[in-house]
């Protein structure tokens, strides 16, 4: 559906992307991850056509549109901001698109209406003054404005960045639904780690200008192919030479001298160890109480691990209590001391 293919991007003497490619399947929520000044926008704007690569191309179902003016690329984007004509009313704000392409007024008031109902904005709320709405209504004008002409792609730069922790929560779900309902192919650019897992299909990991890893969230996450990838994706224990070389002493074979990281849910407190298993004596130092799970920092001897475990409302451990960490050699991820990340 979308190739980039080795695309460099640079401004001067600076290469903001180096040699992206990238491969987005028909209907995939894609999503381009990283920190800030990693690329990401850089790629989408890219794609849409704001920026012209210094080398590589953009192919859309086998079509090169590399040079292809973004009016004609039947893209849809929906910005940061929105973008939205704030004393225009809603209604003209998702007919504009279709105002510039010069159909007739019957076929425009169709449109509006159809996508309208499927993005849960009321003929009452078309009459009214984008400037009326709330966040998260005015999101759901800048999706139905970009789904509105009918596009192959919809692009998607942060859009929830600008809204308050709950609602981003309440409409990351309710956008995956619509994309899924719509089935259209979707980019979508965020540098937070929880709306990247929650959404997406597949994942990019954008780090300096380029990609680290590409895949599902169960790769990136579970399988981090590098080590920024892995310290980038969620929280993590990267454990100390001493405890590598103690949990060899009880049957691992982990080599002290890589970078050696596990996840704080692979973890266990006070369980009884499988086959295969490590215990880590170790003393509770403090706890941080989210109510749906606890968080332990575990004192085990030349550090303090995180534990997470689910909240069962009767095993809760207190600072300076003796727990036995339990945990599995196979969660364990190593990176070479030095190498890349």
């Amino acid at each position: 559906m979308i190739r980039l293919n080795d695309i460099v991007v640079k401004f001067g003497d600076f290469t903001a992307l180096h040699s992206i490619n990238v491969h987005v399947k028909e209907g995939e929520f894609f999503t381009f991850l990283g920190p800030s000044g990693c690329g990401k926008t850089t790629t989408l704007r890219t794609l849409t056509g704001f920026i012209e690569p210094a080398a590589g191309t953009v192919v859309v179902k086998g079509k090169d549109i590399t040079h292809v003016p973004i009016e004609e690329r039947n893209i849809g984007i929906v910005f940061q901001s929105y973008a939205l004509f704030p004393t225009m009313t809603v209604y003209d704000n998702i007919a504009f698109g279709l105002k510039v392409k010069k159909l007739k007024r019957t076929e425009i008031d169709r449109r509006v209406r159809e996508i309208a109902q499927k993005v849960d904005l009321s003929g009452e709320q078309l009459k009214k003054a984008v400037s009326q709405l709330s966040g998260g209504q005015q999101q759901r004008v800048a999706i139905a404005r970009a789904l509105v002409t009918g596009p192959a792609i919809i692009c998607m730069d942060e859009p929830l960045s600008n809204l308050d922790a709950k609602l981003r929560v309440q409409l990351r779900n309710e956008l995956k639904k619509m994309q899924k309902d719509f089935g259209i192919t979707t980019i979508y650019v965020t540098h937070d780690q929880e709306e990247a897992l929650t959404l997406s299909d597949r994942i990019a990991v954008f780090n300096k200008g380029v990609i680290e890893q590409i895949g599902t969230p169960n790769e990136v996450y579970n399988h981090s192919a590098t080590e920024f990838v892995c310290n980038f994706i969620g929280d993590i224990n990267r454990l100390e030479r001493g405890v590598v070389e103690q949990m060899n002493r009880a049957g691992a074979k982990a080599d002290p001298a890589a970078h050696n990281y596990i996840r704080l849910e692979r973890i266990h407190v006070n369980i009884e160890p499988g086959p295969g298993d490590l215990v880590l004596e170790g003393t509770v130092e403090s706890r941080e109480y989210y109510g749906l799970y606890i968080k332990y920092y575990i004192n085990v001897g030349s550090q303090a691990i995180k534990v997470i475990e689910k909240n069962d409302g009767v095993n809760i451990y207190e600072a300076g209590q003796t727990v036995k960490a339990v945990l599995s050699p196979r969660d364990l991820m190593a990176y070479p001391a030095g190498g890349k990340g």
